[in-house]
């Protein structure tokens, strides 16, 4: 089969390797789309802790089942599925404590990372995803929109650790399509006033066909002098960093009003430091959070979203290229003139 091969930061090369051979508790998955992601443009472009070149990347996808493990009961050659990249052990201290997004052993078998991944023709679908998040794609729902689970459950956490109550104001650092997510998820929350932040005026004209009130370009303009002119010199009740640079970090923490909350989403390389006002946040009050991952809740949660078209797919999957341009449709994200590329084996 074919299959896009990470060898080093800046080489991806599409190969033929074998079709992966599964075993009991496992699915094999014919890809039909496979979406990119900001996390594969960070490791196209840096590497990643756990990429063990050669390898197949890519952990956003939607396909048909192939073959089915003989311990498999729930799902059948033919069925049309979406599943998760991880799933976890239900057994480690953070899953016993209602935190299974921070699973201990959430890293094995983790699909485009230390498993092989779905910028190919088929992908193998570990047995513990196939029992917790894998789900058959309703028939009204295209592959292209199936293949939104992953990162639409992921924001999902994040939101529900922001907290957007009805009317709140909300800034948003990234129109990427993880910003563009967390701005749909904001106004289905009730949020009054979305700002969207981003320096690619194509993500921001997304931003603003998606429901944003206020589109900021920073190399136009003062970015927080314009939030606190747009919140009364207040801030903003929630700032969602989206993008995961230092400078950005920082930046949502400014915007945040007292006693809000600052969701610090987007993942910073291993090691950064930030710096922060320590008078702000205690005399401010002010809540800071980090978000990581996704749960089989907000899978499933994430699916229903998409199931009832109250997420948009326009403006956030913006072109569809076949897998041979895998490196051209990450270049495509780098430079900003695409937001998500579907990737069609």
């Amino acid at each position: 089969m074919k299959a896009a091969q990470y060898h080093r930061p800046g080489e991806i090369n599409v190969e033929e390797i074998d079709v992966p051979e599964i075993e009991s508790e496992e699915l094999l998955v014919k890809v039909e789309v496979a979406l990119t992601c900001g996390t594969d443009l960070k490791m196209y472009r840096r590497g990643h802790r756990l990429a063990r070149p050669p390898m197949t990347i890519g952990h956003e996808f939607a396909g048909v089942v192939a073959d089915v493990g003989n311990r498999v009961t729930s799902f059948k050659k033919g069925m049309r599925v979406v599943a998760a990249n991880s799933a976890p052990c239900n057994a480690c201290f953070f899953c016993r404590r209602g935190k299974p997004n921070l699973c201990e052993h959430i890293e094995e078998d983790l699909i485009g990372f230390s498993a092989p991944g779905a910028y190919a023709e088929y992908v193998r679908v570990p047995g513990k995803i196939v029992r917790q998040n894998v789900h058959q794609i309703p028939d009204h729902i295209s592959f292209k929109e199936a293949a939104l689970l992953e990162p639409l459950a992921c924001v999902l956490h994040g939101n529900d650790l922001a907290d957007i109550r009805l009317g709140d104001s909300v800034v948003i650092l990234g129109a990427g399509p993880i910003g563009l997510l967390h701005l749909q998820l904001a106004k289905h929350r009730g949020a009054g006033t979305v700002m969207v932040i981003d320096v690619s005026d194509v993500r921001l004209e997304s931003a603003h066909k998606l429901g944003a009130e206020n589109t900021i370009n920073p190399e136009r303009e003062n970015q927080i002098r314009k939030v606190l002119e747009l919140t009364g010199g207040l801030g903003a009740d929630v700032a969602i960093e989206a993008v995961g640079l230092p400078e950005t970090w920082e930046n949502a923490i400014k915007m945040t009003r007292k006693a809000g909350t600052a969701l610090l989403f987007g993942g910073c390389p291993s090691g950064t430091s930030v710096s922060v006002d320590a008078g702000e946040i205690h005399y401010g009050e002010l809540t800071i959070r980090g978000a990581f991952h996704h749960t089989p809740s907000c899978v499933e949660r994430a699916l229903s979203l998409i199931s009832s078209a109250s997420i948009k797919t326009n403006g956030i999957i913006t072109h569809e290229m076949p897998l041979k341009d895998v490196e051209k449709a990450l270049q495509l994200m780098a430079e900003g003139k695409a937001v998500k590329v579907a990737i069609i084996p």
